[in-house]
């Protein structure tokens, strides 16, 4: 039995509306929410420091210099090394009987990364754990 005679069936349709108000909602929380940041560069400037000098009355630190053509120096005197176990050995040596001493690694500004890093795995090698920067004070200010 057909109840709906002469009347069209209607289609039912979708109605977008309600669809695009709620995704603008979730695009307006996103870009309200989200931070865009641009890491082109990082610009780091070292060593300087504007800390109050200690006084050098440290015996049991062990002084250890690196300049910018990666020459080392502990406590002043030139040293060469070819590997961090000879080097480890230098630092030992230096250190004489004290177990842990203190390292002040004295870096130039313009030395690489490596040659700091080995002077810190030549502690860790002699079993020193006490590792510390010397920095100078801004010129100037």
């Amino acid at each position: 039995m057909n109840f709906r005679r002469g009347r069209k069936r209607e289609e039912p349709e979708i109605n977008f509306v309600p669809l695009i108000d709620v995704l603008l909602v979730i695009l307006i929380f996103v870009m309200a929410t989200t931070t865009y940041s641009k890491f082109a560069e990082l610009k780091i400037n070292l060593p300087t420091a504007n800390a109050e000098k200690t006084p050098d009355n440290q015996p049991q630190a062990v002084n250890v210099a690196v300049s910018a053509n990666g020459q080392y120096s502990i406590n002043n005197e030139l040293v060469t090394f070819s590997s961090p176990d000879d080097f480890a050995l230098l630092l030992r040596k230096a250190a004489g009987g004290n177990q842990d001493p203190m390292i002040v690694i004295d870096a130039d500004a313009q030395s690489t990364h490596q040659s700091v890093v080995n002077v810190m795995e030549a502690a860790r090698v002699a079993g020193y754990g006490k590792l510390t920067f010397a920095t100078q004070n801004q010129q100037g200010k």
